[in-house]
């Protein structure tokens, strides 16, 4: 296909006498970006700036539209606007001048400040008013500009629209200098039927857009504005997203089904396929049933990673079990391989091919093709990793660099060992549970030098479950080395080895200067420290994170300082305020991590206390009566404050008894919970109002005044280790 610049296309005019063509009436505009084949990412992240940005633009342009619709496919990326004005609106701009005592003499005569200001603006020095501003007096211009052309206005702005698309890698490929995330090709833009000239990366624009690759990419005429989505939905191409995606769910479905089998729809698969094809086309394909054998997991990854294909598994039911007995052998009579993390897997896979079910019987011999070479290496990297036990891999994890300050994955899986043995202990397991976590340590991340998992990354912690279980290792051990990279492990042990890799990672890292900064995070902190939090939450188990980081700064090369703990846990802190931020109040989010950010579960907790608490009716009679004793003693004098023997000798009014006694018999003890605090203080609540109504707390005599701060604080103190409630609105 012949990718030269094309010129305007179906058009005799000039540039200058279109720009200058009377448009009389809003027309439809439509602005189509062709380029070579984005990567899949790349396409939603054109697709995210144009949705986010052209509105902005056009309102930077003054031009006022009716609905903004913009798609986009691996080849091109669409804008389309209805009812777009004809032109811009005249406008009024005041312009703010020299001081007035500078701009004219005391008798009203004009001085050169305002004889250059009124020039500047085309203005005469009789328009020009004063008025003050801040204090002062400043002469003003009224200044009047006609609003543009519509097609003069989009002529000058459509290059930069195209040039505010980012990627976060781009290439060039001409003389223009250009950078795009692949090489430019086309552009049509249209007013109505007017083609809005424009140059970009040596790219004229027209009215000429391409058709499917797999035809050859025929020139298509787009007639107007209003019939390019007729004219690419004829051409075969699905150009919404949504649509694409509706459309491949269908037939991979049906692909399935017409084998009696259920597709693996993985979200993140099928996001990736949506934006890989403009056409989408289902084809089914098989499998040798002997690769079977192999485990699930990996069966999975060969087609979802390297070949985008849709798994297919038995729709019949299957017995549900531990991960660890994965090891289960497939039937090569049944055609099936049994697994408990989901149906059996079928010997069947769906591709989807960009274009449309022309010679399917080729295509699909094609991918077979590849897909059994693909198993073949797979069997071939199990079977000669299954030669050795999963402790013999442990030894090639000392040429393995995890940081150049912190040594390799061998000192690393050992500080991990001898972390979750603490860990362990601090979330509640028992002495063998224990004991199982050290070895789970060891061992978790022998498989990194594994040949199957150097192939293929995703696949670390999935082989170290079955190369352990195939060794003989233990399968409580084996499970908590398949579950360390899950977010959210489910077993005791695999949330104690994961705790510890992650906790290992924040300490190790920010100790030698490497904390993430920006949108850079090499080494996936954010992840790490989400991961902490998120499982801590869901197992809702009490954890003193403190107290962990503590241990964990003691145990790398490069020891972490005080202060860098402080950091480490001022980083987890966030990510867990973001976390809770998500389903609650930031107010009530702020309140309870001023007391409680180190324990992420316990805060947890308190937050769904609090907010139950803040949209009660009668909240606002319970805070502001907690608030008045906080405030009082914070206003205190610093002689005034801190903890204070209450002396119930010294009361002299009788509504200090009244506060006194019903603290002393509501309060029994530091309350533990939200729920347990503010329960205390509804109860206080008449007794704090009519204290605070009747008696001076600050007093002159010193030895009254003490007494009735040491009242208050009795008050202001039960939230100590709670929450901060002056953070919450209202307060």
């Amino acid at each position: 296909m012949d990718f030269r610049p094309q010129t305007l296309a179906g058009s005799t005019e000039t540039k200058d006498s279109m720009l200058k063509s009377k448009v009389l009436s809003p027309l439809p505009f439509l602005l189509e970006i062709g380029t070579e084949e984005l990567p899949y990412g790349d396409v939603e992240d054109e697709l995210a700036q144009l949705r986010e940005r052209v509105p902005a633009w056009l309102e930077e342009l003054r031009l006022e539209h009716g609905p903004v619709r913009v798609e986009a496919t691996p080849r091109r990326a669409a804008v389309y606007v209805e009812s777009l004005s004809p032109g811009q609106p005249d406008r009024e701009d005041l312009v703010k001048g020299p001081p007035a005592d500078k701009a004219f003499d005391p008798s009203g005569v004009a001085l050169p400040a305002a004889i250059g200001f009124a020039r500047k603006n085309g203005v005469d020095t009789q328009d020009l008013v004063i008025r003050e501003e801040n204090g002062g007096k400043y002469v003003f211009a009224v200044v009047k500009s006609a609003g543009r052309p519509t097609p003069e206005v989009l002529s000058e702005a459509l290059p930069g629209l195209v040039a505010s698309i980012n990627f976060d890698k781009s290439m060039r490929w001409n003389d223009s200098g250009v950078a795009f995330s692949r090489p430019i090709r086309w552009f049509v833009a249209l007013l109505g039927e007017t083609v809005i000239p424009f140059e970009y990366a040596g790219v004229v624009a027209g009215n000429l857009t391409r058709g499917l690759r797999p035809y050859d990419s025929p020139e298509i005429e787009v007639p107007s504005a209003d019939k390019y989505f007729d004219v690419i939905r004829d051409a075969g191409i699905v150009i919404d997203s949504e649509e694409r995606k509706t459309l491949i769910v269908e037939q991979v479905k049906k692909a399935a089904a017409s084998i009696k089998g259920e597709a693996i729809l993985d979200p993140a698969l099928l996001d990736e396929v949506t934006n890989l094809v403009e056409k989408p086309t289902a084809v089914l394909g098989g499998f040798n049933d002997e690769y079977l054998t192999l485990p699930r997991e990996v069966l999975i990854a060969v087609m979802k990673k390297h070949q985008r294909y849709f798994p297919v598994q038995s729709v019949e039911a299957t017995r549900q079990g531990q991960p660890g007995s994965a090891l289960d052998k497939a039937s090569s009579q049944s055609g099936t391989q049994s697994s408990p993390n989901g149906s059996p897997l079928r010997p069947y896979f769906i591709a989807i091919r960009n274009g449309d079910d022309q010679h399917l019987d080729l295509v699909r011999q094609g991918n077979e093709h590849v897909l059994n070479a693909r198993f073949a290496d797979a069997d071939f990297f199990v079977r000669e990793d299954l030669k050795h036990p999963l402790e013999y891999y442990r030894a090639g994890l000392k040429s393995l660099v995890f940081q150049s300050k912190q040594g390799t994955m061998w000192d690393k899986s050992l500080r991990i060992s001898i972390l979750s043995s603490d860990v362990a202990e601090m979330i509640g397991c028992s002495e063998i549970e224990q004991a199982n976590a050290v070895k789970a340590g060891q061992l978790a991340k022998a498989d990194l030098t594994t040949q199957m998992v150097i192939e293929m990354t995703s696949l670390q912690g999935i082989m170290g479950r079955e190369y352990a279980l195939r060794s003989g290792v233990p399968e409580d051990i084996a499970i908590a080395i398949g579950e360390q990279y899950e977010t959210v492990p489910k077993t005791k042990i695999g949330l104690a080895i994961a705790l510890a890799d992650r906790l290992d990672s924040l300490v190790s890292l920010f100790a030698v200067g490497l904390a993430p900064s920006g949108a850079k995070d090499p080494f996936g902190l954010r992840r790490a420290a989400i991961g902490v939090v998120q499982s801590l939450i869901e197992h809702d188990i009490d954890f003193d994170l403190a107290k962990a980081i503590k241990k964990a700064a003691t145990l790398p090369l490069e020891k972490a300082s005080g202060e860098i703990q402080s950091q480490v846990l001022d980083f987890i802190a966030g990510r867990l305020s973001v976390l809770l931020k998500e389903s609650y109040r930031y107010d009530v989010v702020d309140a309870v991590l001023a007391a409680q950010s180190a324990n992420p579960a316990s805060a947890a907790r308190a937050v769904k206390q609090l907010q139950a608490w803040v949209e009660r009716e009668d909240w606002d009679t319970i805070l502001p009566g907690y608030a008045r004793c906080v405030r009082i003693i914070r206003a205190a004098p610093t002689e005034d404050r801190g903890p204070k023997t209450v002396d119930e000798s010294k009361f002299i009014e009788s509504s200090e008894k009244a506060l006194y006694q019903a603290i002393q018999s509501t309060v029994h003890g530091q309350p533990s919970t939200v729920d347990e605090l503010l329960s205390i203080i509804v109860k206080l609540i008449p007794a704090i109002n009519k204290f605070f109504d009747e008696v001076l707390v600050m007093a002159e005599d010193e030895v009254i005044r003490h007494n009735r701060l040491a009242l208050v604080g009795q008050v202001a103190s039960l939230a100590n280790g709670i929450a901060d409630l002056s953070k919450l609105e209202g307060f």
